[in-house]
């Protein structure tokens, strides 16, 4: 069940490159971003990279992964998944799971929990996302 919502993030799209693919399967495209935000109520700095690959339907799926830092140094990775949309404008709007590994005590809470997702990314690169705790 989606518990509390335990992080907000805002960001840009700092790289991008198109993979391209073997056998006829359809390009990837590579984006890296930075972001900050709020994590557990600690702020945060979030560098990430993630695949973003069309399917026949016309929507993506999306594999990542990253690092976050707080200003004092704790730090967490995280891996995700997600599926994504082409909405108005050129935007994507994603939705999928996250899951972090830290030992940092700033970051207890994230242990055994899975993170439900949503994030915008915008035709300029800005970016946007909310967390919630699913449990």
């Amino acid at each position: 069940m989606l518990g509390d919502l335990i992080g907000e993030e805002q960001g840009q799209v700092t790289a991008q490159r198109v993979v391209p693919s073997e056998h006829g399967l359809p390009p990837t495209v590579e984006s890296s971003f930075q972001a900050s935000g709020t994590l557990l109520g600690v702020t945060v700095t979030d560098l990430g990279t993630y695949v973003g690959t069309l399917r026949h339907d016309g929507t993506l799926y999306g594999e990542g992964t990253g690092v976050i830092m707080s200003p004092d140094g704790a730090t967490a990775s995280w891996r995700g998944t997600g599926v994504g949309v082409f909405t108005e404008g050129g935007s994507i709007s994603w939705r999928g799971s996250i899951v972090y590994l830290s030992d940092a005590p700033a970051f207890a809470g994230l242990r055994g929990v899975a993170g439900a997702f949503e994030w915008e990314t915008n035709a300029s690169g800005k970016a946007n996302g909310k967390l919630w705790a699913w449990r």
